[in-house]
């Protein structure tokens, strides 16, 4: 049966990403309107990584996290949108079955990397909050650079085997995805048209909720700790400082983490046609595009820095 699978498998040379069908004037104008957001999500979250490398003042753990998380939404958006802008003006919009795999092992990786950040940066504010004595010594720049290479490694290695094991699905003729990236759902939902697959249905709906689930009830529970230690805080400017930080983290993993369940908590399971690549849309080229500003607006000392980044440009 896994033979004949792999044969079948086979006749699928590549796939047809019908991304947002329309007339071609509005491809073209959605052409231009995504250039310019993808322009604007890489100058914005390169002007971060920039003024952590080049200010001082910034080289603490907070700063360190952030600056390796603009990087790599950086990478999240290089990982769809240059292939999505490619399709707006492609006539075919196919892509090959090899390169269609790749695109989604990358696209999940970085962002099982992504929800890894994020939880690691609620730690860091949990420590700095709570156990402001102990931050120090806890959170020392080895330690920090420990957890960023744990967050990387781990996030690449968490979705290998639910790719691998969609490798080895029998793909037999229907090979036109309504989305504008090779996402889970619509290829599993591609290979149970030719049969069953429970099993991998299984597999990839569990890792995927296993890691969203715990990942964000425990930033949940670290922001839940947070706010106690801050409403206890007696100095009102360090409430402000305290609260101004935490709900721009905050901020990010709702956004975040409240499309992503919509998109990846039962993948295949039939989401409503058309839906899924509106929040995939969401989280993977917009809230890229608002981190920049949600974090920089929030936080004088990184808005300072910014201002004299963009002097020096």
């Amino acid at each position: 049966m896994l033979s004949e699978a792999r044969n079948i498998s086979r006749t699928v040379t590549e796939f047809i990403l019908l991304g947002f069908p329309s007339c071609w004037e509005i491809q073209v104008l959605l052409f231009c309107l995504f250039s310019v957001t993808y322009i604007l999500t890489f100058l914005g979250n390169m002007a971060i990584v920039c003024a952590v490398y080049w200010d001082l003042r910034l080289h603490t753990p907070m700063y360190l996290l952030l600056a390796n998380f603009s990087f790599l939404e950086i990478c999240y958006v290089n990982s769809d949108v240059p292939n999505m802008l490619a399709n707006f003006l492609s006539k075919t919009k196919a892509i090959p079955f090899t390169r269609c795999l790749l695109q989604l092992y990358f696209f999940f990786s970085l962002g099982t990397t992504e929800c890894l950040f994020l939880s690691i940066m609620a730690y860091d504010r949990f420590l700095a909050i709570c156990h402001p004595l102990h931050y120090p010594t806890i959170m020392t720049t080895k330690f920090c650079s420990n957890l960023v290479i744990f967050c990387w490694v781990y996030g690449f290695l968490w979705f290998l085997a639910p790719v691998v094991l969609i490798t080895q699905l029998p793909f037999c003729g229907p090979n036109v995805i309504d989305d504008f990236l090779c996402d889970l759902g619509p290829l599993l939902a591609l290979a149970s048209a030719c049969v069953p697959i429970p099993g991998t249905v299984l597999i990839c709906g569990s890792m995927s909720s296993l890691l969203i689930f715990a990942t964000f009830l425990y930033i949940i529970g670290s922001y839940t700790l947070v706010l106690r230690a801050v409403l206890r805080v007696p100095s009102v400017s360090g409430r402000r400082k305290a609260f101004s930080t935490c709900s721009s983290h905050l901020s990010v993993v709702l956004l975040f983490y409240g499309s992503v369940m919509m998109t990846y908590v039962s993948p295949g399971s039939g989401q409503a046609e058309g839906m899924q690549k509106f929040t995939t849309l969401f989280y993977s080229v917009m809230t890229p595009l608002f981190n920049p500003l949600i974090y920089s607006l929030r936080n004088k000392e990184m808005k300072e820095t910014l201002k004299k980044v963009l002097r020096r440009a």
